[in-house]
């Protein structure tokens, strides 16, 4: 064969997280590292994106163990590779080149061999740094350059007229601007990578919108411009991924990205197995051992049943090995037509023939939902995944509808993460806005408030002026200042023996990135390493102190099982109905919901969020009517004149206390939603008179938070 067609394989990492929401756990994946190992794929990418996030967030483990197995089991004989956000790095706001240094280095020393490093905004100043790193440390840095679309003509709002068309030159009365993601606008971003050092090239269409037409165009274009390898990396989701695949093989593509059947297809990228059928007919060899993957999709398919609660479509497709399996022949020449099909450009009945393959093997339908809107598949299923947790799942199909303009109004952000959970986040919150007739943008994430100022770098288009100041407060843009960053604290903890919280210098990156996740993860690390005799000194001393508390009289409620407590769910003073969720506990890996078995008093709660309960413990007392309880002045009237949650999520800081006396605008308290932080404030000026929750507490919406005077 003339050409060797080179796979990087994603099952390990964007796979499992566009079709499971990153639950793929370490136990699973050791199953699996033993039939990698001889593979022999270009590369695998198995760390980075939503992975530091989510195993610690999920799965409580630890992204630095996950990196070093797969390093220790994978012997140097395939890449391994991560994808990095540039200045975002793996979270959600930028960060300081001291921070990105720490994470390269850490990265490349448990055995990282190439960084994808992309910018949501495709600002080639928020990529620099990352490539300049990356080799200065001896690793392998691929440009991507982030794929995305014009916002649909008919899509411009009237007010927004006059906005676009001073942007471009046009006269008021123009309705279309002028386009700004032309082929050569990808092009011109990937030259400049490369000529900062990028060692590979990819054009990287996150939400799958790069139709067979464009890729042939672009993947061309690419290979004409630029000197080293091009890859390609896009999804399935609105139906586009299997063709526009097959055209940039036809198109000279150096390098595929692809999952192994069953974390293919879907809102996933293309199953290996059909781009393999492709090759052969098209005489391309694909640089990958069959049989060892044969064997992966084997295993694969029990996992994939284990992860059936977070399975997107929960749609299996039917069992096909390449190698060993012969088509029928009706199916076989349908592979045959979307061959002559992308030869000769004509799209409609090459997706139409790709469409016929993917219906006969079972994988699903294009999202024309998706499609639509305009967004990636991982984003839509961490949105269907958060607004289930949020119990909010109707406002799915309103918030999905509001993207585009959230999007417009944001600047023609890419949707990819961090820019696609800032725009997800906000057009749900959007959605609540309009659902409780308040103005749209009522509850502006911290985050989305940052991309507004200009914190996150130069959006594609301009913000508006206007839009910008409704938002932040100014019309002025305001760039992200190195200068501001502020190390998170490494406390000791008193209750665990004076330890401190972050162990080691790895533990530490952990929390510069993602301090709210990692500081509930490195608490349990360090409540396990506890030693027994400690335990016992510290119990020792908590019956001493407590000597004088009042005895438990009442009726109580005991651990039904050993487990950590993962919420608590009331307080005391608390009046809770039959069936109501008192707290929620882990046992077994399992959540578990304790509910109240008739309607009580809470009287003292004696457990709180990551304590660890032995069978029956005692967790609450309930009191009876007109017992003093430990909150007797809750059981006070609540007056009219308080503050409720804009939506669910999770009470990170409060910033006030009874008797405070605050100003209109004042930080009351922050909370977190859908992994932004949001700021909520003071709508004039008030008294504090009670607050009803306290950090760590998880909220629904409208759910009381403050009482003012």
């Amino acid at each position: 064969m003339d050409r060797k067609l080179k796979i990087r394989d994603l099952t390990l990492r964007d796979g499992q997280q566009s079709l499971f929401a990153t639950r793929l756990n370490q136990a699973n994946i050791d199953k699996l590292l033993p039939l990698y190992e001889n593979a022999g794929f270009f590369a695998m990418e198995v760390w980075g994106g939503a992975v530091p996030d989510s195993v610690m967030r999920y799965l409580d483990e630890s992204p630095w163990n996950r990196l070093r197995s797969v390093s220790q089991a994978m012997k140097g004989k395939s890449l391994l590779t991560a994808l990095s956000r540039g200045r975002n790095l793996f979270g959600y706001v930028p960060y300081p080149d001291s921070v990105l240094e720490g994470f390269y280095k850490e990265a490349i020393k448990n055995g990282l061999n190439v960084m994808r490093i992309f910018d949501a905004l495709n600002d080639i100043d928020n990529v620099k740094e990352s490539i300049k790193l990356i080799n200065n440390l001896g690793g392998i840095p691929d440009g991507a350059v982030c794929y995305t679309v014009d916002p649909k003509e008919e899509s411009v709002p009237e007010e927004k007229v006059g906005f676009f068309a001073s942007l471009f030159g046009k006269k008021k009365k123009t309705v279309a601007p002028e386009k700004i993601f032309t082929d050569e606008y990808f092009v011109e971003k990937a030259k400049t990578m490369e000529a900062l050092g990028a060692k590979i090239i990819t054009l990287k269409d996150m939400a799958g919108l790069v139709n067979p037409s464009r890729a042939a165009a672009i993947i061309s274009k690419l290979k004409a411009a630029v000197k080293v390898p091009v890859d390609f990396h896009t999804h399935c989701t609105p139906g586009y991924g299997l063709a526009s695949s097959l055209m940039a093989m036809i198109h000279g593509v150096d390098i595929l990205d692809t999952n192994i059947w069953y974390f293919g297809g879907g809102s996933a990228a293309p199953a290996l197995e059909l781009i393999y059928v492709f090759a052969k007919k098209l005489g391309i060899e694909v640089d990958v051992n069959m049989e060892a993957v044969g064997q992966i999709r084997k295993e694969l398919k029990g996992v994939r049943q284990q992860l059936s609660d977070f399975d997107l479509v929960k749609q299996f497709p039917k069992d096909f090995d390449p190698l060993n399996d012969t088509l029928p022949a009706e199916i076989d020449a349908l592979f045959d037509k979307a061959i002559a099909a992308a030869k000769a450009n004509k799209e409609d009945a090459l997706l139409d023939a790709c469409h016929a393959i993917e219906d006969y093997f079972g994988f699903p339908k294009p999202n024309l939902l998706v499609k639509d809107a305009e967004v990636p598949g991982g984003m839509y299923s961490n949105m269907v995944a958060q607004l289930k947790s949020l119990q909010a799942e109707d406002l799915l199909d309103d918030a999905m509808r509001l993207i585009p303009k959230v999007r417009r109004d944001a600047g023609l952000v890419p949707l990819v993460t961090p820019t696609s959970q800032i725009v997800g986040s906000q057009a749900v919150s959007v959605a609540l806005d309009r659902k409780k007739g308040n103005p749209d943008y009522s509850n502006p994430s911290n985050q989305f408030i940052s991309l507004i100022k200009g914190e996150y770098g130069k959006t594609p288009v301009p913000v508006d002026p206007a839009f910008r100041e409704k938002i932040t407060g100014s019309p002025v843009e305001r760039p992200y200042d190195v200068s501001s960053y502020k190390k998170p604290e490494n406390p000791v903890l008193e209750d665990l023996g004076g330890v401190k919280l972050a162990s080691n210098d790895e533990e530490y990156l952990l929390l510069e990135l993602l301090p709210s996740v990692a500081n509930g993860f490195l608490r349990r690390r360090r409540t396990e390493e506890y030693t027994p005799t400690e335990a016992a000194a510290k119990e020792e001393t908590k019956a001493a102190d407590n000597s004088a508390e009042a005895p438990i009289t009442g009726e109580t409620l005991k651990a039904p099982m050993g487990g950590r407590v993962i919420s608590v769910k009331v307080k005391a003073g608390d009046k809770v109905k039959k069936g109501s969720v008192l707290l929620v506990y882990e046992a077994m890996k399992m959540e578990n919901d304790v509910v109240a078995d008739k309607d009580v008093i809470i009287k003292r709660v004696f457990v709180k969020q990551d304590d660890v309960v032995n069978t029956d413990d005692v967790m609450i007392e309930f009191g009876v009517e007109g017992e003093e309880t430990a909150a007797q002045v809750d059981d006070a009237p609540i007056s009219n004149n308080v503050l409720t949650a804009p939506m669910g999520g999770r009470v990170i800081s409060i910033n006030v206390k009874p008797g405070d006396k605050v100003a209109k605008g004042s930080v009351l308290l922050v909370y977190e939603a859908m992994k932004m932080e949001n700021d909520v404030l003071a709508e004039k000026d008030a008294v504090i008179k009670r607050i009803f929750v306290k950090p760590d507490d998880v909220v629904n919406a409208d759910a009381l938070l403050i009482e003012f005077e």
